[in-house]
């Protein structure tokens, strides 16, 4: 071994005590060979699956190629952080209450976009004042980066039946982060899959998006028709949302491996404005300046208000019939923005009798239907 390549191990090594003293729970490093991935990606998006979501084909192999994205990349750091702020017991009965707001758990503290981004930065400076200067970029899920597939190659899990990551160790409940950069350090192997015969989080999907293993239909996804999609939401899966108003965590609750998830040790991702415990009515009754007010540096302030409050009247139309639902939902029945009104008028037809019958005669139909 050359003493370069003495020096770049050695590097590699200090960057996983560095990262780690940052709050990262684990640091791998890749190199940029992600040709089965793009295949993948481009089988994906030619049926269709990737729904509105125009950016995944946009960018064309930017995604699949990082030196074409970042001219001069040879190895991607990539590292993930815990964000679970409760056990999964108390995540369930959340869920499993019909008046309750269901927000995926990891959208409850400060947008993780600007943590990990700073904790990146922090970690590709300390390189640089080891080193001096050198090529580097940081992304946290903010361009065209395959980031489950880059950190699979780093070793920090495997790519489950449900899309998501999976650490043995871990289970599924963290956020990823990458540094693309130019220098040459040892790559690390990657792990095996071991989800062997297991179905359990394809069973378990609401609107059942998980067509086959490993294979997502984001056009039928809780979290794509919540966050990603702008106009109404099929009426075909409105009743399947259930009480989730942002975001869908049942295929990760449900994963035996999330049995080892660890709750997170950071402060920003703790919920903020009593969000992992509001009701739906409380949602409801928010202004629009409430709302920029109440998610000010999170996460769920990118859906903004309209698409906010077209989620929670869906989610009253899914609850038990009590007056209480009844009047917050005729209160806004002549909203003056047309995708709410509609959404409105749906969930109030869901409430027209005690057998939750879904229309009535004569009243307002989904325009998607």
């Amino acid at each position: 071994m050359t003493s370069s390549a003495r020096d770049y191990s050695a590097l590699a090594a200090k960057i996983k005590t560095w990262g780690k003293e940052l709050g990262f729970q684990q640091v791998g490093i890749a190199d940029t060979d992600l040709s089965a991935a793009e295949q993948q990606l481009q089988k994906w998006i030619d049926e269709g699956f990737h729904g509105e979501m125009d950016y995944m084909a946009r960018h064309g192999t930017k995604r699949s190629r990082p030196e074409e994205l970042v001219p001069g990349t040879l190895r991607v750091i990539s590292v993930r952080m815990d964000y679970l702020p409760e056990n999964r017991t108390t995540v369930r009965e959340r869920l499993d209450d019909q008046t309750a707001a269901f927000i995926s758990r990891y959208a409850l503290g400060r947008d993780y976009h600007k943590v990990l981004r700073k904790r990146l930065q922090q970690l590709a400076e300390r390189i640089a004042v080891e080193i001096g200067p050198f090529g580097y970029r940081v992304f946290v899920d903010s361009a065209p980066v395959l980031e489950k597939a880059l950190a699979a190659k780093a070793g920090l899990g495997w790519i489950g039946k449900h899309t998501n990551l999976i650490n043995r160790k871990a289970g599924s409940m963290f956020f990823l982060g990458e540094i693309y950069t130019d220098l040459p350090l040892p790559i690390d192997a990657e792990t095996t899959n071991h989800c062997g015969s297991c179905t359990a989080c394809m069973e378990v999907c609401p609107t059942q998006a998980i067509v086959a293993p490993y294979r997502l239909d984001a056009r039928r996804c809780i979290s794509y028709l919540t966050i990603e999609l702008r106009g109404p939401i099929p009426e075909e899966f409105r009743t399947a949302i259930g009480n989730r108003i942002y975001g869908c965590d049942d295929c990760q609750l449900v994963c035996p491996w999330n049995r080892y998830a660890r709750l997170t040790e950071e402060a920003d991702f703790m919920p903020r404005h009593g969000l992992d415990t509001a009701g739906l009515i409380d949602l409801f009754r928010w202004d629009e300046a409430t709302f920029l007010h109440k998610t000010e540096g999170s996460a769920i302030r990118r859906i903004g208000y309209e698409r906010w409050i077209r989620n929670i009247a869906v989610a009253l139309g899914n609850a038990e019939t009590s007056t209480k639902i009844v009047d917050a939902l005729r209160a806004r029945i002549d909203d003056p923005l047309p995708l709410i009104r509609e959404h409105v008028r749906w969930a109030l037809a869901r409430h027209c009798s005690n057998e939750r019958q879904p229309h009535r005669a004569g009243a307002p139909a989904s325009s998607t239907s």
